[in-house]
């Protein structure tokens, strides 16, 4: 397979949008990421890829913990800072605070994960991160709870996912509906 063709089949495949940040004693550093993917509940594990490209990942690669921040559409400015080369992450206009444990985070994210790295794997020109979840905070609502539409990035755009872009369930196979396939 060309790297064309791998770019082109992973470019139409929707993604949900994250941003990891972290500090290994030089400073915070912060990455857009939409490789997030659960890989155990127990203990509670994700895993994640860092790109050789992006200067946040030498400092991802060293960090014992991190924090990888889930976004919603309304958080959508705080995904394109994330990927923006060279863009000011943690600046005066920025919202963002220290945990006691002292991992950069935005309190304004939908919610976030505190994580352990439990390993890396050099995978040609990025590294892929383990992390073992060592605490988490769900969205603060400034109002009347509501459950907050995702963010998606899907062929170099920003989508929201919200209850129009959702299908029917009479178009839905009932195994897909139920995680039945018999």
């Amino acid at each position: 397979m060309s790297a064309e063709e791998f770019t082109y089949a992973f470019r139409h495949h929707p993604a949900g949008v994250a941003i990891v940040t972290a500090d290994a004693g030089d400073g915070p550093v912060a990455m857009t990421v939409s490789s997030v993917a659960s890989v155990s509940i127990d203990p509670p594990t994700l895993v994640f890829s860092a790109s050789a490209r992006s200067s946040s990942t030498p400092t991802i690669a060293r960090a014992e913990t991190l924090i990888v921040h889930m976004l919603a559409s309304d958080q959508v400015q705080l995904a394109k800072l994330g990927a923006r080369s060279g863009a000011e992450r943690f600046g005066e206009d920025i919202e963002w605070d220290r945990l006691p444990s002292g991992e950069p985070y935005y309190p304004r994210a939908n919610s976030w994960i505190r994580g352990r790295v439990a390993d890396r794997f050099e995978v040609r020109d990025a590294t892929l991160v383990v992390v073992e979840a060592i605490g988490a905070s769900p969205r603060r609502a400034d109002g009347p709870c509501q459950e907050p539409n995702p963010l998606v990035y899907h062929n170099r755009k920003w989508f929201v996912l919200d209850r129009k872009s959702m299908l029917p369930e009479s178009l839905v196979p009932f195994y897909v509906v139920y995680g039945r396939g018999d």
